[in-house]
């Protein structure tokens, strides 16, 4: 049997860390370094579900186990490469703002009525609509625990992020007022929904590793743009991605009857299809329909305005990083703006 080549099973592990950190990171000290922040984040997050009551502990343990990509904490983790420490301080806060963002899904899926979740049964599904909120709720508890740790300073920004993340779902929920434009609407929906935890995960990441406020702040307006960037991505993708490269099926959105924006955009549109407009008007349930109504978004003028919506935003993430000193992480921030964008073609 002949011998791999020399550095050969080191550049598979190095690939290993790439698969494991889920960003094109370059530098093999930065990933080394993310790659184990996440394992502590991972240890940390099955420690603190922990519960005496075992139906309690399974519910809990139930979405940290489905897995995910762990965007908030990696993102915590790059942040605090911006600053001289990196220590248990860094680690808790990502854990916290990964609690914060399960929480969330265990709720979303109660009001969405969902049976799936990353692939495995929901919570809601499996036990049922009450079990779901309470497990929510029980991990809200467990990241503001984890946050008082962190300083007072921490415990105002969490609970003012708490307060954007109910405040973006009641806006989804209400819909647009009178006079109030649907596309502003929906953009300050998932700015609040999603933006602000991210927004959060990169201002702890800054903080807790000492970097400066002005650093600190470049990471936190990075991460609004680049979590309302991400559900816009999302929304492209869902329409014009085929079913086996989503992993799932497609139209997902047109199911729910939830308008996103390459759909908001559509509409908007004076030339509109009226068969778009009829089958837009509320969910969709045959796949013939979703299938019809994915084919007419496809060939509309909305899935063109929302990619260069999305590469608005894209730029404007990538601007924010002027303020941080040329670094390896940075270069990996630049890349998540970029993937943003490449991800949608």
């Amino acid at each position: 049997m002949s011998s791999p080549p020399p550095g050969a099973a080191r550049d598979g592990a190095v690939e290993d860390l790439r698969v494991t950190v889920g960003l094109p990171i370059e530098d093999e000290q930065l990933l080394r370094s993310v790659a184990s922040g996440l394992s502590e984040v991972e240890r940390l997050l099955r420690e603190v579900v922990r519960s005496d009551v075992p139906a309690v502990h399974e519910a809990a343990l139930h979405l940290v186990e489905a897995g995910g990509k762990r965007f908030r904490p990696l993102f915590a983790l790059l942040s605090a490469q911006f600053g001289p420490k990196q220590g248990e301080q860094v680690v808790i806060a990502a854990a916290a703002v990964e609690l914060v963002h399960l929480a969330t899904l265990y709720h979303d899926d109660v009001m969405d009525e969902a049976t799936m979740r990353r692939g495995a049964e929901s919570v809601n599904a499996r036990w049922d609509n009450t079990v779901a909120i309470l497990t929510g709720d029980f991990l809200f508890a467990h990241a503001s625990r984890l946050v008082a740790d962190l300083g007072t300073d921490a415990a105002r920004i969490i609970a003012e992020t708490f307060g954007e993340l109910v405040t973006g779902q009641m806006r989804e929920t209400v819909g647009p007022g009178p006079g109030v434009d649907p596309v502003e609407h929906y953009l300050t929906v998932i700015a609040q929904k999603t933006g602000s935890l991210i927004a959060t995960a990169g201002r702890f990441g800054g903080m807790m590793s000492g970097a400066d406020e002005e650093q600190v702040e470049a990471l936190r307006r990075f991460g609004d743009i680049v979590g309302t960037a991400f559900q816009i991505s999302d929304d492209v993708i869902d329409i014009a991605s085929p079913s086996v490269e989503l992993g799932k099926a497609q139209g997902t959105d047109l199911r729910e009857g939830v308008r996103t924006l390459p759909m908001l955009y559509a509409l908007a549109d004076p030339e509109c299809d009226p068969r778009l407009r009829e089958l837009l008007a509320g969910p969709i349930v045959e796949d013939a329909l979703v299938g019809e109504a994915l084919g007419l978004l496809r060939r509309s003028s909305g899935l063109e305005r929302a990619r260069v919506t999305l590469s608005d935003y894209a730029s404007r993430a990538r601007a924010e990083l002027a303020a941080l000193p040329a670094s390896a992480a940075r270069d990996a921030c630049e890349s998540v703006a970029d993937y943003l964008v490449a991800r949608t073609f």
